[in-house]
């Protein structure tokens, strides 16, 4: 439940950097740093220990290392608790605290690693997979690539095209589901379809099997579109990118 889960370190990262901090406040001390696979840790069941550090925020887990610590037949610790650094650049949407999750966000739209050159692949144009939930924000930020001169391919209305008269996918998806899925006017009434398939994953692949390689053709010819215009980056916006 992490803001931004994908960016966070490597454990062996954080470890080494977590160290080089308190060798440098204090390189006297014997420190031993162990990775967390539930929310206690050795807190509750090593009798070594004599203190905990908390913060405001925290306290109430204490507390509760505390109650476990009691249940395991051990001393209770001390809690000494110190006090949250502001962030004095946060901005109006991060946490007043200096934060982790605040430093996650300032890392979006920055290139984490330089893009992987594939021989087999046409350095122009650039193709972009954008891809998210249902309200994930893709339209949006699809929109704002548009404008700064990127070009938009937008599956969705690929998988519309796909089922239209005398499209790639609508004999074949009518010859599957039968006739009783048509409009009078002769087109796809993709509710009746979509109730067809609902909850029945053998279905489901069939219709995904006709349809999801049609789509995948029409977006490669979108994108020899895009470089017929001199493009250099197309954006692939699609909810089942991965799928």
């Amino acid at each position: 439940d992490k803001v931004l889960p994908e960016l966070i370190e490597p454990y062996e990262l954080r470890a080494a950097k977590l160290r080089e901090f308190l060798e440098d406040v204090k390189p006297s001390l014997c420190y031993d740093i162990v990775p967390l696979a539930d929310p206690f840790g050795p807190s509750v069941t090593d009798p070594g220990l004599q203190c905990l550090v908390v913060s405001e925020e925290t306290r109430r887990g204490g507390e509760a290392v505390n109650r476990k610590r009691l249940e395991n037949g051990l001393p209770e610790l001390a809690l000494h608790e110190i006090q949250l650094m502001k962030d004095p650049v946060r901005s109006q949407n991060e946490e007043e605290k200096i934060s982790s999750s605040s430093l996650r966000q300032r890392l979006l739209g920055t290139l984490l690693q330089p893009p992987r050159q594939d021989p087999a692949l046409p350095l122009r144009p650039y193709v972009i997979g954008l891809t998210g939930g249902t309200g994930s924000g893709k339209t949006s930020i699809a929109k704002l690539l548009g404008h700064l001169g990127a070009f938009v391919i937008d599956a969705d209305k690929l998988g519309h095209a796909v089922y239209v008269p005398g499209g790639p996918a609508y004999e074949p998806v009518v010859a599957a589901f039968g006739a009783e899925i048509l409009n009078k006017d002769g087109t796809i009434n993709r509710k009746v379809l979509g109730a067809k398939v609902f909850g029945n994953q053998e279905r489901l692949k069939s219709l995904t099997d006709i349809v999801w390689p049609e789509i995948a053709q029409m977006a490669k010819e979108r994108v020899r579109e895009a470089d017929a215009q001199g493009k250099a980056v197309c954006v692939l916006d699609a909810a089942v990118l991965l799928e």
